[in-house]
């Protein structure tokens, strides 16, 4: 299908995506309610900052800080490797593949889709950050509203373009499951889900500047609470861009020799 008959049918996707995701409400919320650990972080955090600083960070400081990860996990996370490997195992992806539209962008609208019941989520909780911290916890200004929406694009696009890569994998191995666990505890010790990764050792954290994760949710949090002037903000973006392109080329290249082997597990 070309480029302008896949736009075309975007809309449809997008309607279909958003009935699903509000008929799976539940499931929703479930999922919402397993993704808490940044608040038992955030209570940690402030217990262990009572007495003094943590760097630069006070109690209300890990609060806003915590409360920004929550609110952008909500936003940023995809769930296409699951379901990659569910659909090639189960060989229902083959019903995918004789519709005149890339699989690719099925799995993508079927994320876009979802992300008004995920604003029901984060949008509160940023309204309690406010009420919590103060103005702070959010953008001051229109350019870091503007960085921190690009950011936030761009941790979301991360994370669906590592979970296709991820997931075409299971063309090769039968299942990426363990792949993608080991993605995940990657992403808990790198991304600044667990703890801010200004708070790291200056080796340590110039290695995590190399790597994907900090851009997944570290940077929209960070872009969230104005931790950067523009400059820094702006190369911070670029790096995180320049990472979802690499996983573009590279999703789109591991998929199609992927789905060449497909015959081999079809149902």
């Amino acid at each position: 299908m070309s480029a302008r008959n896949t736009l075309r049918a975007m809309p449809t996707l997008l309607k279909v995506g958003f009935a699903e995701s509000v008929a799976y409400r539940a499931e929703m919320l479930i999922w919402v309610l397993s993704t808490t650990m940044p608040l038992v972080n955030m209570v940690l955090w402030m217990a262990v900052a009572r007495s003094a600083p943590v760097g630069r960070f006070g109690q209300a400081d890990f609060v806003g800080y915590f409360l920004a990860t929550f609110a952008v996990r909500q936003l940023t996370s995809s769930w296409a490797a699951w379901l990659i490997n569910w659909e090639v195992r189960q060989g229902t992806l083959s019903m995918r593949l004789l519709r005149p539209i890339s699989p690719l962008w099925a799995y993508a609208a079927e994320n876009i889709a979802g992300f008004p019941m995920r604003l029901l989520v984060a949008v509160p909780v940023t309204v309690l950050a406010v009420v919590l911290v103060g103005s702070r916890a959010v953008p001051q200004h229109a350019w870091q509203w503007a960085f921190f929406v690009l950011a936030v694009l761009g941790g979301w696009a991360i994370s669906f373009l590592a979970n296709v890569t991820i997931g075409a994998l299971s063309f090769f191995l039968g299942s990426s499951q363990k792949v993608m666990e080991v993605w995940l505890v990657l992403y808990f010790v790198c991304s600044g889900y667990m703890y801010p990764v200004e708070l790291l050792p200056s080796g340590l954290r110039t290695v995590i500047n190399w790597l994907p994760f900090r851009y997944q949710i570290g940077l929209p949090v960070e872009l969230m609470t104005s931790a950067h002037e523009w400059r820094e903000a702006l190369a911070l973006l670029g790096a995180q861009w320049a990472w979802v392109a690499v996983l573009f080329v590279l999703s789109v290249g591991v998929w199609k020799q992927g789905v060449k082997r497909f015959a081999a597990f079809g149902g």
